[in-house]
């Protein structure tokens, strides 16, 4: 999927790349001094592939000569990568352009979690990452909508408030268990699904709180785009919660930026 920012052919020596390559999905962005485009597709079992198509939709065959830096966790199978760079510093470049203020970042993507805090600089000055269980993560919400029959565009546009059925358990299996017993004593969908949102907000949360936080909270990663969790998250924390349409594309930003910047 690519999204076009600007009508008018950009000189090639000002562009660079940036991929980040997630366990879910595979973001790309073309940067010439702000977002030109960008393409977000399924990583699929190919990186390679998956890297080499997300550089040809965003800038043609022209984008192999690009600067290219690779995040993510298949970083390392990029072709054609100048750099590879961690998700934390991509992640902390990215937003940091999107939104100057971000002091707190609330990354919660495909199948990990994780925690940056940046001084007034941008600079990171801790991290904390959850990537050793997908409890909590975008995979574990996609599984739990699934066996409520929720597609994620219904998912995105919950309303945060209304009846809440609890979950006691945060595993997949068994989380997956206790909602398909739910569904069958006749709770509503709505009330589980929220329920499953505010057990990922109250892991967040203390996934935040144990790192420490420092106003204000950015939230970034595919899980962003539910405007449910983020308010949850919020009220969990007891502070307002920057939320951006072009959160999801934090690290393919972020990498972009280095490309950019040593072109």
């Amino acid at each position: 999927m690519l999204f076009c920012l600007s009508k008018e052919r950009i000189t090639i020596a000002s562009q660079a790349i940036g991929i980040d390559i997630g366990s879910v999905g595979t973001k790309g962005v073309l940067f010439d001094g702000s977002i030109a485009a960008v393409s977000l597709v399924p990583t699929g079992w190919d990186v390679k592939e998956t890297a080499r198509s997300v550089v040809t939709s965003l800038a043609g065959e022209e984008g192999r000569s690009l600067p290219l830096v690779a995040t993510g966790y298949g970083r390392k199978a990029v072709s054609g990568a100048r750099r590879t760079v961690t998700e934390i510093t991509c992640h902390a470049r990215g937003v940091r352009f999107l939104d100057v203020r971000a002091r707190t970042v609330l990354d919660i993507g495909g199948q990990d979690s994780k925690v940056i805090r940046l001084d007034e600089t941008g600079n990171v000055i801790d991290f904390a990452m959850n990537d050793r269980c997908a409890a909590g993560t975008g995979r574990f919400l996609q599984m739990m909508a699934h066996s409520l029959g929720y597609g994620l565009d219904e998912v995105r546009s919950l309303p945060p408030d209304g009846e809440v059925q609890p979950l006691s358990s945060m595993c997949a299996v068994f989380a997956e268990t206790e909602v398909v017993a739910h569904i069958a004593r006749g709770v509503a969908r709505e009330a589980l699904l929220r329920g499953i949102l505010q057990a990922i907000a109250s892991r967040s949360a203390a996934m935040v709180s144990k790192t420490g936080l420092t106003e204000p909270l950015f939230f970034s990663g595919g899980l962003s785009r539910v405007t449910g969790l983020a308010a949850l998250i919020g009220r969990e924390l007891r502070t307002d919660v920057i939320v951006h349409d072009r959160a999801p594309l934090a690290g393919a930003l972020g990498a972009a930026l280095i490309a950019w910047e040593a072109a």
